[in-house]
């Protein structure tokens, strides 16, 4: 297993993130039907696998890969989830890069993605969205950056953190997003964007493992 995170990671990871969001796919979609307009689950499938056609193998660097992630979703991901993730990824790929990331590059990429979420979505934790995942994950890298850890064990701790994260949506009361127009109804939900933020940390942890 490599120490550092490469290309090949990249791709590995949306590869795996693609498959691993069609077989969640409903429950994306029961989550969001639940608190959100119930498209979360479809939009993120479609935008996937838009983006697994678009893959190159020959990607010269991690942020080529990313960056290929983020025009792509912006352009075919629809409702909210398409501009946030899509900045996520963009911002990103501007942090990473060098083609080989450490744990500081991990934390620096999550650090940038979050920035980007909170950018666009105007949000901060414990308002019941996907920066009740991404926050945690952060500091969970940055603890292992700081202890000298590898970058798979910065993103195997920044993916149980975020669904930690996003189990820790249940009892929030939404005040953002479409959740938010439901009132105390929304308390008792995962937020499905923290879910899916999850869902891709874990699979890019994944990836790393398998390096």
């Amino acid at each position: 297993m490599s120490e550092n995170l490469t290309t090949a990671w990249a791709l590995a990871w949306i590869a795996g993130a693609q498959v691993a969001i069609a077989e969640r796919r409903m429950e994306l979609i029961d989550l969001d039907r639940a608190i959100g307009d119930g498209d979360h689950g479809e939009n993120m499938d479609r935008g996937f696998k838009a983006v697994v056609a678009k893959l190159d193998a020959g990607s010269p660097d991690v942020a080529s890969v990313l960056k290929l992630v983020a025009a792509t979703l912006m352009s075919t991901v629809g409702g909210a989830s398409g501009p946030l993730y899509g900045t996520a990824f963009l911002r990103a790929s501007k942090a990473a890069s060098e083609n080989e990331m450490d744990a500081n590059g991990v934390a620096a990429m999550i650090a940038a993605a979050l920035e980007g979420v909170v950018a666009r979505g105007k949000a901060t934790t414990g308002e019941k969205t996907m920066v009740d995942a991404w926050t945690p994950a952060l500091a969970a890298a940055q603890e292992v950056a700081a202890a000298g850890g590898s970058a798979t064990e910065a993103l195997r701790a920044a993916a149980n953190a975020a669904q930690a994260g996003a189990e820790a949506t249940i009892p929030m009361l939404a005040t953002k997003g479409r959740a938010s127009y439901l009132g105390e109804r929304s308390i008792g939900h995962q937020d499905p964007g923290a879910t899916s933020t999850a869902l891709l940390l874990a699979t890019a942890a994944d990836a790393a493992e398998a390096q």
